[in-house]
């Protein structure tokens, strides 16, 4: 009932609203949360109660982590969060299609800076008792001038806070930030990074996620395959939300200017997948998002490479409720089809 209503207001509103509810901890039911152990998996070091968890875009500044663990996800991941605050593109910069079960945004992230997300997440630590798994989604701000450092100066200051740290450079909503995928671009950014990390005892070992475009050709791809292994990435997200506009789109907000997410993207973004863990070797851990809502394209995103999958969009059209849903049925998936262990799975159908 609730979800209804709430999609009765302008997105962006909603998306206030649904935060400012969730952290007066009134108003919202929260699951039973289930624990199947073929679920559980330990990658890169962390242990995962399960696979699925909440993509970034949703708890920008670290403020409703502890109620969207609740509901059931495995982990969370945060922001994305650039070093200073910044209020994004103009608004409307988000239309839901309604058809067509996605959204195109172009919110050019907007968020609270650094300083205060490390607040929010100070309060975090200061009430959690069950350890929940926290990802820290880190960008530039759009008027910076050397997109590197302030990727450098979000990982020295927020990157102790998380489980593991994602670099997003293929948003399509802030100028220039995708030329970073390019060959050498990216290798750069990669070892800056890294010569970071070896300078601090603290984030020695945290693992970093590049995360990248659903719209890069097979070329772009091999490239970052190949830099990935060449240089130990940890992992590598995939994918963000694209510019193209597939044909059987049918809403009326279908050309607006924006990344497309949802379910009109789930087949694209998976094929992409399929190919990134081809390219290497099945070697480094994938995590796979784009257009999930139920247990069976949770599966296939697995089946085609991913260790871990993040969904966001099919919130906004089915509730929490969904899941609990989803881990439910993935595990029955799996274990129907006799595995007893998620890690069995991966990559299966590549």
């Amino acid at each position: 009932m609730l979800i209804n209503l709430l999609r009765l207001l302008p997105p962006e509103t909603a998306h206030d609203i649904t935060i400012k509810l969730l952290k007066s901890n009134l108003v919202f039911k929260k699951n039973k949360k289930e624990e199947f152990r073929a679920l559980t998996q330990t990658i890169l070091g962390i242990d995962f109660p399960n696979p699925l968890g909440l993509a970034a875009g949703f708890d920008k500044n670290a403020e409703v982590i502890m109620p969207m663990l609740s509901y059931g996800f495995g982990f969370v991941e945060v922001g994305t969060i650039t070093p200073q605050s910044q209020k994004g593109n103009q608004k409307p910069r988000v239309f839901r299609l309604l058809e067509d079960e996605g959204v195109i945004n172009h919110l050019g992230f907007n968020n609270d800076g650094s300083e205060k997300v490390i607040e929010n997440l100070k309060s975090f630590y200061k009430a959690d008792k069950a350890g929940g798994i926290i990802g820290i989604n880190l960008g530039k701000n759009k008027s910076t001038k050397n997109d590197i450092d302030d990727y450098l100066y979000s990982i020295e200051k927020l990157g102790i806070y998380g489980n593991y740290i994602t670099i997003n450079i293929s948003s399509p909503n802030t100028p220039g930030l995708r030329d970073l995928q390019l060959r050498g671009r990216i290798e750069t950014l990669v070892k800056k990074i890294q010569d970071k990390q070896n300078e601090s005892k603290q984030l020695g070992n945290k693992p970093i996620f590049i995360k990248i475009s659903p719209d890069l050709d097979d070329e772009q791809l091999r490239d970052i395959a190949l830099m990935s292994l060449a240089n130990n990435v940890n992992g590598l997200i995939i994918s963000n939300s694209t510019i193209k506009r597939p044909s059987s789109l049918v809403s009326s907000y279908k050309n607006e200017l924006g990344g497309l997410s949802g379910k009109p993207i789930f087949v694209d973004s998976t094929i992409i997948l399929k190919k990134m863990y081809s390219l290497t070797n099945g070697q480094i851990p994938l995590i796979g998002v784009g257009g999930i809502s139920n247990g069976y394209e949770c599966y296939e995103k697995i089946k085609a490479g991913a260790s871990l999958v993040q969904l966001y969009t099919s919130l906004i059209y089915q509730g929490p409720q969904i899941i609990n849903k989803i881990i439910k049925e993935l595990n029955g998936l799996i274990l129907t089809d006799g595995f007893k262990n998620i890690s069995e799975v991966i990559g299966k159908s590549s």
